[in-house]
């Protein structure tokens, strides 16, 4: 049965593509998926939630209505590129955890938050996104990830983790 999986997980990675690309991609979802099992087992995931949800909105939305503007355009010339989704999800989930989950070690802060900047870096280095567009993308991520609303909570407030 495991086999079976890891066969077709390897047969829809396509065999050129690029590894830095790829961990890009796993961060994206793996920096909130486990952000989820923190804020569960922390019994705040109701407010995770909202965060989440209203994060990736905001990203959409503003994909939206900066199409087929210059600030939207990705290096390829496709259009949708502000502000960069995969480096906002990364950051989203990076900076939970690091300001929820794990806020006393810092190496564990800088490690969560170098891998989203390295997810940010693989959209540059792929092609898909622009500087400016993987920044906006860190700083939607990073606010939303950082904020508690206090759903389901009586916690409200904003905590970045790593004590600077």
């Amino acid at each position: 049965m495991i086999r079976a999986g890891l066969c077709c997980v390897a047969l829809a990675t396509p065999a050129a593509a690029d590894p830095f690309e790829q961990f890009g991609t796993a961060m994206k979802y793996g920096l909130p998926l486990a952000a989820a099992v923190c804020a569960e087992r922390d019994d705040r995931l109701e407010d995770f939630a909202v965060r989440g949800v209203l994060q990736a909105a905001i990203v959409w939305g503003l994909k939206e209505y900066f199409d087929g503007s210059p600030l939207s355009r990705r290096p390829s010339g496709e259009g949708k590129g502000f502000p960069s989704g995969h480096t906002a999800a990364a950051f989203f989930g990076a900076s939970d955890l690091a300001g929820k989950c794990v806020e006393d070690d810092r190496a564990a802060g800088a490690a969560l938050y170098g891998a989203a900047g390295l997810t940010g870096w693989s959209r540059v280095h792929a092609g898909e996104h622009t500087v400016p567009q993987v920044m906006s993308g860190a700083l939607i991520g990073i606010s939303f990830g950082a904020a508690s609303f206090g759903f389901g909570t009586d916690e409200v407030g904003f905590s970045w983790g790593m004590r600077f």
